[in-house]
């Protein structure tokens, strides 16, 4: 649906909050941002994966409707043929790094993958893209053509340090318990304003 052409430059916080309508953004966010522009950069941590400002135009694509749009804060480019991540916002209250996470995908499928921002944080250490079509959302890694980020072992020791996550070796096992979590309610909510 959507197509990001897209060269990762240094994150402005301010501007980021700014761009999504928030004041606040999660600090494992903001550390992410940081570990993005200072000691790595875009997919050069985990395939095709890179923070970046996003105008929500990708959503737009999906709905123009106001409560769509607020719902939803696009964060991060996915993979690299142009689906994006972005926290939902599920009506209850729950702080923003407790909100579950979305896959958008290029192809059309929308489905959960994290229950929060941590998560997607522990997802991102299996350093495959996401695949995403219309009834599913995977990581697979070939492991006979697998060549790993450049960044891979910098991300993995930030992540033991900061949060005590060792690899991933089972990513869809945790996307699979985000989706028993998140996955009906989410897509009662995404009906209302898109036919899926």
């Amino acid at each position: 649906m959507s197509h990001y052409t897209c060269s990762f430059t240094m994150i402005n916080i301010t501007e980021f909050k700014e761009n999504l309508g928030l004041k606040e953004i999660p600090v494992e966010l903001e550390k992410l941002i940081y570990f993005q522009d200072n000691i790595s950069s875009g997919e050069n941590y985990s395939q095709g994966f890179g923070i970046l400002i996003d105008d929500k135009s990708g959503l737009k694509s999906w709905s123009e409707d106001e409560n769509f749009l607020a719902c939803l804060f696009p964060i991060a480019q996915a993979n690299g043929s142009g689906s994006f991540y972005a926290i939902w916002n599920d009506g209850t209250d729950k702080t923003l790094n407790q909100m579950p996470v979305v896959v958008f995908g290029d192809e059309g499928g929308v489905h959960i993958v994290a229950e929060n921002i941590l998560q997607l944080l522990h997802l991102l250490t299996y350093d495959t893209e996401i695949s995403v079509d219309f009834d599913t959302a995977y990581f697979y890694r070939d492991e006979d053509d697998y060549e790993e980020s450049e960044d891979l072992d910098e991300y993995l020791k930030w992540m033991a340090g900061d949060y005590n996550f060792t690899q991933i070796e089972e990513p869809d096992e945790l996307i699979k318990a985000a989706q028993d979590k998140y996955k009906e309610h989410f897509e009662q909510w995404f009906g209302q304003y898109v036919e899926y």
